[in-house]
């Protein structure tokens, strides 16, 4: 008797905690999943254009730093040619690939930090993306 009273009681309890969390979420404003979006996102995309920039120029300058710059291009080129000479083919091969999508990176980054130049002064032309 006492195990379905138990049970009663914290189904009940998980019952009015669902309900409750159920309405605080449609109150929220929060879109719940697999609803339709109501804007593009300006607010939040103008609000994050500075972190944008910064994260694209790192990447940039890491990518095209010399042979002592941890992850830049050179260094790979560097690592390929040593596999090479010693005669290490499947790590070539695997670095070179690497190197490949590596190259790939530059201008696709480049082309970002061009497209986001726009977006930057369109911000600040419309308040951030407040509105109208």
């Amino acid at each position: 008797m006492r195990t379905a009273t138990t049970t009663a009681l914290a189904l009940t309890t998980v019952a009015t905690l669902l309900a409750t969390v159920g309405a605080a979420s449609a109150d929220s404003g929060t879109p719940s999943p697999g609803s339709t979006p109501t804007g593009d996102g300006a607010k939040a995309l103008c609000k994050r254009v500075p972190k944008i920039e910064k994260r694209l120029e790192r990447a940039l300058d890491r990518l095209q730093g010399d042979a002592a710059q941890r992850g830049s291009i050179s260094r790979l080129e560097k690592r390929v040619q040593n596999a090479r000479k010693a005669g290490h083919s499947e790590i070539e091969t695997y670095l070179n690939d690497k190197l490949t999508f590596r190259r790939s990176l530059v201008p696709t980054l480049e082309k970002r930090q061009k497209d986001l130049a726009p977006v930057k002064s369109w911000c600040k032309a419309n308040k951030d993306g407040a509105g109208k």
